[in-house]
Parts: C-alpha cells; sequence; structure tokens
C-alpha cells in the first residue's frame, strides 16, 4: 500500500525469516546475502560458521558496467564516514555524470540495539541506550521515546514540573542536532570547513555547556528516568536562568549570520535550489517525517498532533516549506531552532515561577516493572530527525520480550534514490546530505 513498507518488510525477512507474497525486492537490508540463517528466529543457529564474500555485492542492474556495449558504470561510494554520514554504501550507476539509480547498502553498523535493550529491566537498564541511537547531540529526544512508550505501558503519570524541565531540554537537544545537520551540510555542498561548520561547532558547544550543567554530560546525557527525570536544574537555578536567557538573547544575530553564511550563499544555492525534489505525496510513500517531510510542505508534527510533555501548553509554529528540495529542508532546521528557543524560553518563565513545594521531578515508580503477559505498546516522538517510535510487547517480566525501533533516518533514507535519480552525482551528494541520517539509527 506504501512504499515504505518495502524497507521494513525486507528488515522482517532478513532477522526473522518473515516472507511477503509479490514483495517487489525481498532479499537481506542489515546483513550480507550470504548470511546463514535469520538471526532473531527462533530456531537460529548461533554458532554456526558465517562466510562472507566480496562477490555478494552486485551493481543495480547485473553486469551493466561489464557488458559489452554497455554506457552505465557502477560507482561505489562509501563506506566511509564522515562522507557518507556514517557508515553507508552507496551503489551508484551512472550514465556519464546522470545518476540513473541508487540504491542505499546499509547494515554496516548493526549494534544490536534492540536486543540490548532486551536484556534489559525496564526501570533502570535500558534508558542509557536511547542516547547512542543519534549521536549527533539529539539524545534526549531519543530517551523520551523510549520514556513515553515505558510509562504508558506501566501507566506512569509525569509531574507537571518534570514535564517543563523534559520539554526545555528535549528542544536544546533538537537545537544541538540540527547545528550539526547545518555544519555537515556547509562541508558536503560547499567544502565550507572554516567557517560555517566551525560557527555551528561553536554553536554546539554554548548549547553543550548548557545541557552539561543540567545533565552532567555532554553528549549520551541519561538524564531522563521513567517517571520525571533524575534530579532537578542545578544551583543557584538563577545563574542557570540568567546563562539560558543570554544563550537566547544572542541566538537571533547568531543565526542571522548563519543565513548569511549559508541560505544568503550563491555557490550554496546554485547546488540546493531545486535539487533532490521530493514531492510531498512521494515523501508521504516512503514514510518520511521530520525536517524531510515538513520540507516537501507536508505539515506533521508530532509535538502538535500528538501531543506530550508540555508543547501542547506553549506557542509555538510548526514550520514547512513547499520548496520539496535541498534547500527547504535545509531552510526548516535553521527555522525550527528558532522555535526551539521561543520553546525553551517559555519553559524558563514557568520554572522561574514555579512554587518550590510543588518542584516534582519524578513520579512514585515501582521499583521493579512488571507489564502484564503479551500486552503491547507503540508510542513515538517527534526527534530531531522525525518521528522516532518504539513498539514494546511485555510478557510478564521484568524486561521486554521485544523491543523495536522505529528511527526516522532508517525510513527517510529509503527516498534518496527519489530524489537523486536523474541528476547528476554533485546532486545525489548534496541529496544526502539534506536528509541528515545517522546510521546508528538507520541499522540499529
Amino acid at each position: 500500500v506504501f512504499r515504505t513498507a518495502d524497507w521494513h518488510e525486507r528488515e522482517a525477512y532478513d532477522l526473522i525469516g518473515i516472507e511477503y507474497d509479490d514483495h517487489p525486492d525481498l532479499r537481506r537490508i542489515l546483513l550480507p546475502e550470504t548470511w546463514q540463517g535469520h538471526p532473531l528466529s527462533m530456531d537460529y543457529e548461533k554458532d554456526g560458521p558465517q562466510i562472507v564474500t566480496l562477490s555478494e555485492n552486485e551493481p543495480i542492474e547485473p553486469g551493466s558496467s561489464a557488458e559489452t556495449g554497455s554506457d552505465t558504470m557502477l560507482l561505489n561510494i562509501g563506506p566511509h564516514h564522515p562522507a557518507t554520514h556514517g557508515v553507508l554504501h552507496l551503489q551508484v550507476t551512472l550514465d556519464g555524470e546522470d545518476v540513473v539509480g541508487v540504491e542505499p547498502d546499509i547494515g554496516y553498523i548493526h549494534r544490536c540495539e534492540e536486543q540490548m535493550a532486551q536484556s534489559g529491566t525496564y526501570r533502570h537498564q535500558i534508558m542509557p541506550y536511547p542516547d547512542r541511537w543519534d549521536w549527533g547531540g539529539a539524545g534526549l529526544l531519543n530517551e523520551w521515546a523510549y520514556a513515553r512508550a515505558a510509562e504508558d505501558l506501566a501507566d506512569i503519570e509525569i509531574p507537571e514540573y518534570a514535564q517543563v524541565i523534559r520539554t526545555m531540554s528535549a528542544e536544546f537537544s533538537r537545537i544541538l542536532a540540527h547545528m550539526l545537520a547545518l555544519g555537515a551540510y556547509a562541508l558536503d555542498v560547499i567544502g565550507d570547513f572554516t567557517a560555517t561548520f566551525m560557527y555551528a561547532i561553536n554553536e554546539r558547544e554554548r548549547v553543550q555547556d548548557i545541557v552539561e550543567e543540567l545533565t552532567g554530560q555532554r553528549l549520551m546525557f541519561n538524564y531522563f528516568r521513567l517517571g520525571g527525570v533524575v534530579w532537578d536544574l542545578p544551583e543557584p537555578r538563577e545563574e542557570f536562568f540568567a546563562t539560558i536567557r543570554e544563550y537566547l538573547d544572542g541566538l537571533p544575530r547568531r543565526l542571522d549570520e548563519y543565513h548569511d553564511l549559508l541560505t544568503r550563499n550563491e555557490i550554496l544555492q546554485m547546488r540546493t535550489v531545486d535539487t533532490g525534489v521530493l514531492p510531498p505525496d512521494v515523501a508521504k510513500e516512503y514514510g518520511t517525517t521530520g525536517p524531510v517531510l515538513r520540507g516537501s510542505g507536508v505539515d506533521y508534527d508530532l509535538r502538535r498532533d500528538d501531543p506530550y510533555g508540555y508543547y501542547d501548553e506553549l506557542d509555538w509554529d510548526v514550520i514547512t516549506e513547499d520548496g520539496c528540495d535541498n534547500f527547504s529542508r535545509l531552510l526548516v532546521r535553521m527555522q525550527e531552532v528558532e522555535e526551539s528557543a521561543k520553546i525553551i524560553e517559555q519553559c524558563v518563565d514557568l520554572l522561574e515561577d514555579w512554587p518550590e513545594d510543588e518542584r516534582n521531578i519524578q513520579a512514585n515508580v515501582p521499583r521493579t516493572l512488571r507489564p502484564d503477559d503479551d500486552t503491547e505498546i507503540y508510542r513515538a516522538v517527534e526527534a530531531a530527525k522525525g518521528e522516532l517510535g518504539i513498539y514494546i510487547r511485555a510478557d510478564g517480566t521484568d524486561k521486554p520480550a521485544r523491543f523495536k525501533i522505529r528511527g526516522p533516518s532508517f525510513s527517510n533514507l529509503q527516498a534518496l534514490p527519489e530524489m537523486a535519480t536523474g541528476e547528476a552525482i554533485p546532486d545525489l551528494i548534496a541529496s544526502l546530505g539534506s536528509l541528515d541520517t545517522i546510521m546508528g539509527e538507520v541499522d540499529r
């Protein structure tokens, strides 16, 4: 029914062995074609030998590069990090400089995150993992995805004060992720390291200083807990709030500088305007979400459309752009930083006036959580890259029977061939960068 099912069904076939009738391209997606068995199936022989040869990777059109008289050439891009935003391999078929086919080859950094979560207890041992799915700074958003699923599964009510702190910290996390996307995109498209990339990293450093004050960590925060957050705001609170306000006061001027460096840069405009076009109906077909979807003019944001935290009590806007191209996706991320700042400022206003005797940072959560056998849940949050969802099925123990991550980068990356086919090689690079994928979230 929707093209986005292709990759998800290939993953189920690869890992579990489920076969789908009439699937257009049913083959492995994370493991090599020569892999023996399906690792998550009940009868998998985990001690069996595996022989993986280089010959398993076929061109998109098998033999097209070698056939007599063929005008196409197979070009391997990657797997190199950071050139491809992670350990990603693109099999590109070229006709001269034009891309006539591209297939993302993923699975190089599969780290068994879902299986590790299944081996940990709900209450204490799973929360450190979500930070590691997106190491671009979006860890708090990822933590919230797990927290939301587990809390609804266990019927835990979050104190209002903790919801405000979560909302504020999550938007700082969004700024961290978008600034990395902005800086890396400048490297991808105009080779700008000394100016834009370093400006973006400086911006991240300012935010990381604030988030480190709050969480104790600069990247892998582990700040959320089921029922709330691990501790209250740092003391003295007045100094912490003053630091945040100083940051927010200077942000508009600095964002204007980033626009001077990037969006008003004629070279970047030539590289991004009308390239990587992703029409709204195609964006929805592939299950894209986040800035990729909103850059195609689709007005969808889980913070508003499936409210959680404190978002529905605050004044902010969902950013969309109708250009459907690489430039639009860049604009969406830069404008979302402004909206994040608006949300943070409102949270600070609330926290400053919060009565001291009502600063409850955690609900009363049982020491051991054992949801009823065979209950299941899916909950999602609007992470930096889109809809980050968690599916959990319980079996009556204190550990999940099944823990599945719906990473937005996984679905977003599937749309790359639609964006790049028919364009030139440099446009392919610009389109890949505009997706802002993190491979830890793609391969999990």
